[in-house]
């Protein structure tokens, strides 16, 4: 190390070179740098979507799901199955261990689904393109009065689909309300009836009037032609003139039978925003492992493009709901704001302790130089930052080497000769050039072996962040390898960069005036060093009482996963009761919406409700979402608190609509949870079991000792039964008499009541194709009396005789499953909740403890809490694994730098008591104990044991020149009160900003600038009075 500083000062000026270069690429490669607002923090998952529109959810099960199950069961590295059977739409989902990227999961996945059997109405499971956090863009397709939701629908799924899934980065568009356009025939049955007609055969008939043939090729003369037969329908009127059969030498067709309009597809989902009760919404999702911030500029590209083109007819246009870049701008400014505030702090305590505005301005050129080094290798290792890799960096903790150099080279500097006027005159630029180098060179000789060690012991306390895994490894990986690049940008600072300045800015000798500041601290410290050593067992008896004082105060702490990254937003579910129609719900859902959008604080919403076309959303026509982006705190009335808001307006919503079960997020939070737990819900019980019945009633059991829980909201059962079916259950003997076969009658049902595709109407001049769809007209199929009077049309002596179906089936209304929830292939039924104004830890051990003594599991039966709670106990599992050997990497260190098993113990003896001031901070701001403080916590170790190296290693030097044990020790405690109060200081400053801040972006930081700030706040006491009393006391040094 004192060669590189000694090439540093010799070659100054290409060191100042390299810094300034440094600072060029820093910024040209902050601006190419992707900055996410949130890590991904889930698990590779592939989620298979399989549709058959018709089947009930135990049929779903049985038929697809199951063997989708079976199938996929067994894979590597797959950690986790689960699915979920409803009406129409079986959703499987797979989870699997970090060892798979998203890539070598899904091909594992597809080769296996390759080989499944065939399913009933040969249906095609699919994958689904989303992700926890793949939405980057939502956006709504506004139109001209004249222009409805199925134009606009019609123009989301041919032009803009394709255009944006041409975007790199882009997997796909979900769609959103609307209409899907059909081709229908409505057929009037007595027409049909009067013909001697059946459904099926009019199904046939337009399938074989809708086909083109090829006839191979003529030669005609010298050229080869083509052979085409054309027999395509173009239009409606093509699909009026179409022939079904003869009667009587007449032909009938289509238009005798049928009314033939555009019609639409039922629909499963209605999308609202404001005011509109019926808008067509696109979500923008990116692909797995893409860049945000490029992939959104290429989005924001092609909508301006789409917009100032004609693309789309006159008057349409895109209008944009939601953009991530607005989340990652938000929480880019709060950081950064956060960090030039505490750079200026560390800059201005340097010049309040050295009384010299050039030492500190070196120290502060070690911050920028530190974050671009740190910038730059991300850059060309194309990693990504986020809120907390970035955040959480404490700048003062980076430059702790630099202080510690800085403060020595100002000390050596200060004891040079001082030179007149005429001796400066007299003596030549470089021999003066050659003292300072000496003054420099010494300084670092004292403490270059100090400062190595220190970072190496930073580095090792920081050991436990490389080793998490699951979901909180992948929050914290990235900020565990920036803390990694800008320590060691901070350590080529401190060895390079700051001699070099130092021989460039600072005179030869420097007149050391004691600022008032130091002054005051000198003349109160020194007189209680030499009391406590004079009283040494009052100082020990009271470091105990600390410790003891700690371990109490950590066992009122709360406990919770992760602090909630504030997102601007609010995302709210409501469950509506279960057998409710899309119509009928959506009436409330509007009022809802409105209701929600009356608030001062929202800036707009966005209601969902049922599931979209593609089904990449398993949600029953019961549940409706609300998307609502939140003003600017500034701009609220009132409280500024956004619990205050939530309670106020669950208070509002339950008022209004009693009965309907609401649950507040935010939007990238929501998505995470459910994909952490696979339950729509931040925390659920698993109640797994056969019986339905027998888990709806433990479940409502369960639900109401959780309602006695405080601080337990949001609590709802999953609804699993309760669906009301019309089950028609077909008479084989009687349906034999009249020569009909379950298959007829259930092929007339099908037609009859859901519809059956005829094939596609090819529009002329385009691509866009849609289905023509033959059913019976409403007044005929929609009701449960229209149903028991339908007629199968049965082959008779005398032609086509109709058979009423309450002649060959009862047809009767029963109630069976809505939902069913799968996994490791059994059945399960959650229970989901939240926890408000209380933490994590003490909520869920008070509700396990009150639901283990009042609830009795059925037999066969058994539970299971996941979410977050799950997430921090394997948290706490692996830190408690990691930190011990973190601590032992530690000590390993110090007594390889000092050679002694005295002073390493002596070392390590300041952490506990600089964890009491964290666990101090920690209490009084309220803050639970989560993943975030555990990381601040480590980090106080660090500084703690870095500032126990200077007092020994100062301490050891003064021995061995002769100085007795008290002695050594008070010129210890007088030399080293600046640099030990720097150190501490800097590193607690500069992290204040974030400690402080409330902005959006700062809530994920702030435990661990609260645990750092108040920790270096107290550890000043504990290093300089505790440790010289226990170097009296335990010192083996001898000279």
């Amino acid at each position: 190390m004192d060669r590189l500083v000694a090439l540093a000062v010799h070659r100054r000026y290409l060191m100042v070179a390299l810094f300034v270069m440094t600072m060029i690429g820093g910024v040209f490669a902050f601006q190419q740098l992707n900055i996410e607002a949130y890590p991904d923090p889930t698990p590779p998952m592939v989620d298979i979507v399989t549709q058959s529109p018709g089947l009930s959810a135990e049929e779903i099960e049985r038929y697809i799901t199951i063997p989708i199950e079976t199938q996929v069961a067994g894979l590597k590295n797959l950690r986790t199955l689960r699915t979920i059977s409803l009406y129409g739409l079986s959703d499987v989902k797979l989870q699997f261990s970090f060892d798979y990227t998203y890539e070598e999961a899904l091909q594992q996945v597809l080769n296996r689904l390759s080989q499944l059997s065939p399913l009933p109405g040969n249906v095609q499971p699919q994958i689904s393109p989303l992700s926890p956090i793949g939405e980057i863009f939502r956006y709504r397709l506004v139109g001209p009065p004249n222009y409805s939701v199925l134009d606009l629908k019609t123009l989301q799924d041919w032009v803009l689909q394709r255009r944006f899934r041409s975007v790199p980065g882009v997997i796909d568009v979900t769609s959103w309300g609307g209409k899907t356009k059909t081709y229908e025939l409505q057929v009037d049955f007595n027409k049909l009836t009067a013909f001697g007609l059946t459904l099926p055969q009019v199904l046939q008939a337009i399938g074989n009037a809708n086909i083109n043939v090829g006839g191979n090729t003529v030669n005609i003369g010298t050229q080869s032609a083509v052979v085409r037969g054309v027999g395509l329908i173009r239009s409606i009127d093509d699909l009026a003139t179409t022939m079904i059969s003869q009667s009587g030498g007449n032909p009938v067709l289509v238009r005798d039978i049928a009314n033939v309009t555009v019609g639409e597809k039922p629909r499963l989902g209605i999308a609202g925003m404001n005011a509109d009760d019926d808008i067509v919404q696109g979500i923008v999702l990116m692909r797995r492992g893409e860049q945000s911030s490029p992939t959104i500029a290429r989005v924001e590209k092609l909508v301006k493009s789409i917009n100032n083109s004609n693309i789309l007819p006159p008057g349409v246009r895109i209008e944009r709901i939601y953009d991530r870049k607005d989340l990652i701008d938000t929480t880019t400014h709060t950081v950064l704001h956060n960090m030039v505030v505490g750079i200026l702090l560390i800059v201005l305590l340097q010049w309040l302790f050295l009384g010299n505005l050039r030492s500190a301005v070196i120290v502060g050129a070690t911050i920028p130089f530190a974050l671009f080094f740190a910038v730059i290798i991300m850059v060309l290792r194309g990693e990504s930052a986020n809120l907390l890799s970035v955040g959480a960096i404490d700048f003062g903790l980076i430059v702790d080497g630099t202080v510690i150099m800085v403060e020595a080279i100002f000390r050596r500097l200060s004891q040079t000769t001082e030179l007149s006027a005429s001796e400066e005159r007299a003596i030549s630029p470089d021999t003066i050039m050659s003292m300072k180098s000496h003054a420099i060179l010494s300084a670092a000789a004292d403490v270059s072996r100090s400062i190595f060690f220190a970072a190496a012991i930073i580095i090792a306390a920081f050991l436990p962040l490389f080793t998490l895994s699951g979901v909180e490894g992948h929050i914290f990986g990235p900020m565990a390898k920036t803390y990694a690049y800008a320590l060691a940008g901070g350590l080529l600072a401190t060895f390079t960069i700051t001699p070099a300045l130092s021989a460039i800015i600072l005179p030869a000798h420097i007149q050391e005036t004691e600022t008032r500041i130091m002054k005051w601290l000198h003349r109160v410290y020194m007189p209680l060093l030499h009391w406590a050593i004079s009283h040494r067992r009052i100082v020990m008896t009271t470091a105990g009482a600390l410790v003891v004082l700690t371990f109490l105060a950590v066992r009122m702490l709360g406990l919770e996963f992760l602090p909630k990254l504030e997102e601007g937003n609010l995302w709210i579910r409501a469950t509506l009761p279960p057998t409710i129609s899309l119509e009928e719900g959506n009436s409330y859902v509007n009022e809802m919406r409105k209701l929600i959008r009356a608030r001062p604080e929202v800036e707009s919403v966005v209601s969902q409700h049922g599931r979209p076309d593609d089904g990449t959303d398993a949600a029953g026509l019961f549940n409706a979402e609300f998307f609502a982006p939140l003003k600017p705190i500034g701009e609220w009335p009132g409280s500024h608190d956004k619990d205050d808001l939530t309670s106020e307006l669950l208070g509002q919503l339950q008022n209004k609509f009693p009965g309907v079960e609401f649950n507040f997020s935010q939007y990238l939070q929501d998505n995470v949870a459910e994909a952490v737990s696979g339950v729509k819900g931040e925390n659920s019980i698993k109640l797994y079991g056969s019986d339905l019945e027998e888990l709806t009633k433990t479940a409502n059991k369960i639900k109401a000792v959780l309602s006695t829980v405080k601080g337990i909201t949001d609590l709802s059962v999953f609804t699993s039964l309760g669906q009301p079916t019309i089950q028609i259950d077909i008479d084989r003997a009687r349906a034999a008499r009249y020569g009909l076969s379950p298959g007829d009658i259930n092929a007339t049902i099908r037609v009859a009541i859901g519809g059956d595709s005829a094939g596609d109407l090819y529009e002329p001049g385009s691509d866009r194709h849609f289905p023509i769809i033959v059913r019976l007209a409403p007044e005929y199929r929609k009701s449960a009396e229209a149903i028991h009077n339908l007629r199968i049309g049965a082959q008779g002596p005398n032609g086509i005789q109709q058979v009423p179906l309450s002649e060959v089936a009862s047809i009767k209304l029963v109630s069976g499953a809505a939902y069913i929830y799968r996994e490791q292939q059994e059945r399960y039924l959650p229970i989901k909740f939240s926890v408000r104004e209380r933490d994590l830890g003490s909520a869920i051990k008070e509700a396990q403890d009150k639901v283990a003594e009042q609830v009795q599991l059925p037999s066969g039966s058994h539970m299971e809490w996941v979410g977050e709670f799950g997430n921090l106990q394997d948290a706490i599992r692996r830190l408690s694994i990691v930190v011990p050997i973190s601590l032992a990497l530690i000590a390993i260190l110090l007594w390889f730098n000092f050679g002694s098993m005295a002073d390493t113990l002596l070392a390590m003896s300041v952490i506990p008591m600089a964890i009491f001031g964290g666990v101090l901070g920690l209490l009084f701001s309220g803050i639970p104990f989560s993943v975030s403080a555990a990381i601040g916590f480590i980090a106080l170790m660090g500084i703690a044991v870095m500032d126990g190296i200077i007092i020994l290693s100062q301490y050891n030097q003064l021995i061995d020149e002769g100085y007795n044990r008290v002695r050594a020790v008070i010129k210890t405690g007088e030399l080293q009160l600046r640099p030990v109060l720097m150190t501490c200081v800097v590193a607690g400053i500069g992290l204040l900003p974030a400690a402080m801040s409330a902005g959006i972006g700062s809530q994920v930081q702030k435990p661990l600038a609260v645990v750092v700030v108040t920790g270096m706040a107290v550890a000043p006491l504990v290093i300089l009075i505790t440790l010289p009393v226990l170097i009296v006391m335990f010192s083996r040094r001898v000279r």
